[in-house]
């Protein structure tokens, strides 16, 4: 997990959640959740193949393209897992 800062100075947590299933590709996703608790977004479109990538380009993606992804999901109204 990842803790960033969106524009308003909140605070989230920038995670990789599990899809079930048996296909493995795209089976691990992008999901943000508040910093104090409460719903969390999940980015399905943000997917990939294993744990192991999405954790380690979790790690190099920068706050910009955190706060951009969060953006979005919240533009578009992404729903909760």
């Amino acid at each position: 997990m990842r803790e960033f800062v969106d524009g308003s100075g909140a605070a989230w947590m920038a995670g990789v959640r599990e899809r079930p299933g048996p296909d493995y590709k795209g089976r691990y996703f992008l999901f943000l959740e508040p910093g104090g608790g409460g719903d969390g977004l999940a980015l399905l479109d943000v997917r990939w193949n294993s744990e192991r990538t999405a954790r380690r380009t979790l790690e190099t993606m920068s706050d910009v393209e955190l706060r951009r992804r969060l953006r979005s999901a919240l533009g578009r109204g992404a729903g909760a897992r």
